[in-house]
C-alpha cells in the first residue's frame, strides 16, 4: 500500500512525515496528553487523536504504527496482558539493526520507550515485567502478543476512521498470547519495595 493510499490529508502528513526514527516517534506522542476517557471507553483512529492531541495508550499505539509505516516500517503492535486487578497495556514494537524496541504511550514513569537493543519479541516484552506492579507492589503482568500488524484492517480505514474502532482491541484480546508465568512462578513473585512504589507513583498528565 503506497503512503498516498492511507487516505491521509496534507496537514496530517505534514505531522507525521517529519517522524523520521522510532525515537521522534516516542517525542511526538510525549507531547499528547493522556485521553482520561471522561466520556466514556474511546478507541479513536490516529486521525482523530491528531485532531484531539490527546491518547491513551491503543490510540497512541496505533498512531505510531502508522507514523512508522511512513517510513517503511510494518505497522505493528504488541499487547501486555495483566491479572485482573490490572490493566493491559498495548505498545508499537518495531526493528532496527537486527533488534526490537518499543514505543508507549503512558502516564506514568513505567512502561515507557525500549531502545531497540532486546533479540527478540520475548526479550522486548519481558523488559517490561519486574516494573508492571500494583500500588500494593504485586507484580500483574502475565503474557505477552505476537506482534499483531495493523495492516490486516486497511479495508476497514483504520487509520482516518471518524468512528471509534472497537474492532483492534478485541481482536488483539483474542490473539495469540505467550504466558510468562506458571502458577508456582506467580505464588513466589517478590513484591516491590516500597520505595519503587513511591517512584512510580509520579504522573505526567492530571486528570
Amino acid at each position: 500500500m503506497t503512503e498516498d493510499a492511507f487516505g491521509l490529508d496534507a496537514g496530517e502528513l505534514s505531522v507525521l512525515k517529519p517522524l523520521r526514527t522510532p525515537a521522534k516517534v516516542q517525542d511526538f506522542l510525549d507531547t499528547l496528553k493522556i485521553n482520561f476517557e471522561l466520556t466514556g471507553d474511546t478507541c479513536m483512529s490516529p486521525r482523530k487523536v491528531l485532531r484531539s492531541g490527546m491518547a491513551q495508550c491503543m490510540e497512541g499505539a496505533m498512531l505510531a504504527a502508522l507514523a512508522l509505516r511512513l517510513h517503511g516500517h510494518r505497522p505493528l503492535v504488541m499487547d501486555l496482558t495483566t491479572n485482573i486487578r490490572d490493566v493491559d497495556h498495548v505498545v508499537t514494537v518495531f526493528e532496527a539493526h537486527g533488534r526490537w524496541g518499543g514505543i508507549s504511550k503512558t502516564n506514568h514513569p513505567i512502561l515507557r520507550y525500549r531502545e531497540p537493543v532486546y533479540r527478540d519479541i520475548r526479550e522486548l516484552a519481558m523488559s517490561y515485567f519486574h516494573e508492571y506492579f500494583m500500588d500494593d507492589g504485586r507484580k500483574t503482568m502475565r503474557s505477552y502478543s505476537k506482534p499483531l500488524d495493523l495492516s490486516r484492517f486497511d479495508d476497514k480505514g483504520w487509520m482516518t476512521s471518524e468512528e471509534n474502532i472497537f474492532y483492534i482491541p478485541e481482536f488483539l484480546d483474542n490473539y495469540t498470547h505467550i504466558p510468562i508465568l506458571t502458577r508456582g512462578m506467580i505464588a513466589g513473585l517478590r513484591r516491590a519495595d516500597k520505595i519503587e512504589i513511591e517512584a512510580t507513583k509520579m504522573t505526567e498528565w492530571k486528570g
